[in-house]
């Protein structure tokens, strides 16, 4: 695992938003009162979709809150990749699936797109509205390449797909997620190739049970 740092500029302050804080609350109540640390995550989560990222004025205010050390905090929120340390893009966040499934079907075609037209890996556009990364299996290895861009996995890319992409979020369109071919979820393309009798679903071909001797009278 590379080492992950936060971000050398840092905002002066954190505060949880009316919402976040109802939401970390309902988070700590399911826990016990000596286990409360048990919401860290939780808490880190709810911070990253309030602010995009994960400061450390936030990391200090959710240890606070829990009652933990800062270390641990900052512990948790360096080790899970889900945790963004530094900024992020106002308009997406896209993360290209470079495992072999999806570099081996052209995920390095995306990763360029995200290069020529954002800049290098893990670096702020220009204008502020995106950032990309290239992250470890996001588990859609049937529908390779893939990337997922905020919180939705976009399937089956090409090259031209993810500068559609970028072209959608940079107009202020949310692109809809899933394939972009023609399947459904995961299912092969073009339709399902394999049991196709739809007897085997109808309950027709189902042969009736036959009446087991006395299965009517009750148990001794």
């Amino acid at each position: 695992m590379s080492v992950r740092r936060l971000a050398q500029v840092q905002p002066e302050s954190f505060a949880f938003s009316r919402a976040t804080k109802t939401k970390l609350d309902w988070w700590i109540q399911k826990y016990p009162a000596d286990r409360r640390q048990s919401a860290v995550i939780p808490g880190l989560w709810l911070i990253q979709k309030q602010e995009g990222w994960v400061s450390e004025p936030a990391i200090r205010l959710l240890a606070d809150t829990l009652g933990m050390a800062y270390i641990r905090v900052l512990e948790v929120a360096t080790f899970y990749t889900m945790f963004m340390l530094e900024p992020v893009g106002s308009a997406a966040l896209i993360q290209v699936c470079g495992t072999t499934p999806c570099m081996l079907r052209g995920a390095g075609d995306l990763m360029k797109v995200c290069k020529d037209r954002i800049g290098p890996k893990q670096t702020l556009s220009a204008d502020g509205k995106f950032y990309w990364e290239e992250v470890e299996c996001l588990g859609a290895c049937v529908n390779a390449p893939m990337a997922m861009v905020n919180d939705y996995y976009h399937e089956d890319l090409t090259a031209a797909d993810m500068n559609q992409i970028i072209d959608d979020f940079a107009a202020g369109k949310k692109p809809k997620p899933g394939p972009y071919v023609d399947r459904v979820n995961s299912a092969p393309e073009g339709g399902a190739l394999t049991l196709l009798d739809k007897t085997l679903y109808d309950g027709s071909a189902a042969k009736p049970i036959k009446k087991l001797p006395n299965s009517d009278k009750a148990p001794a």
